[in-house]
């Protein structure tokens, strides 16, 4: 469920089933050109609905964070803190082609990343199956 969709009144009512918060991080540096940019969008796109699509109705998708910066690490950590005192239990961050890793955010629940996991070469040959898979149990995991 997109953040966009839920309006104040429905907050109160279905704050206690959403519990979950997805942050998509594109991870730009303005290098890109326009149709580059485009397609990293994309690919994040993608990549987000082997979340949102199985697990609507648990996760909200926040606004993505799209610029990269040196100190990215340290304000994706203090916005899923920031999220997690807000009222979410757990907070996902996802990206495709930031090759991001757990321990790089520890205030994070479970960290995804396409490029982590593959890595770039890999994406176009990915069994997609495996992949929703592996990534559905490592939610499950986290909810545990």
């Amino acid at each position: 469920m997109k953040f966009s969709e839920i309006t104040s009144e429905d907050w109160v009512e279905l704050q206690p089933y959403l519990d979950t918060c997805l942050i998509p991080y594109t991870a730009l540096t303005g290098w890109e050109s326009p149709y580059e940019a485009v397609i990293a969008l994309e690919r994040l796109r993608d990549f987000l609905d082997y979340v949102e699509i199985p697990f609507k109705g648990r996760v909200v998708t926040y606004p993505a964070v799209h610029y990269s910066q040196a100190s990215q690490l340290q304000y994706l950590n203090e916005l899923c803190s920031h999220l997690k005192v807000g009222g979410f239990k757990y907070v996902i961050v996802m990206t495709a082609d930031e090759a991001l890793v757990q321990a790089e955010l520890p205030e994070a629940d479970l960290v995804l990343s396409l490029a982590a996991l593959l890595g770039k070469e890999e994406w176009e040959h990915a069994n997609e199956n495996e992949l929703k898979k592996d990534i559905q149990s490592q939610i499950y995991q986290m909810w545990n």
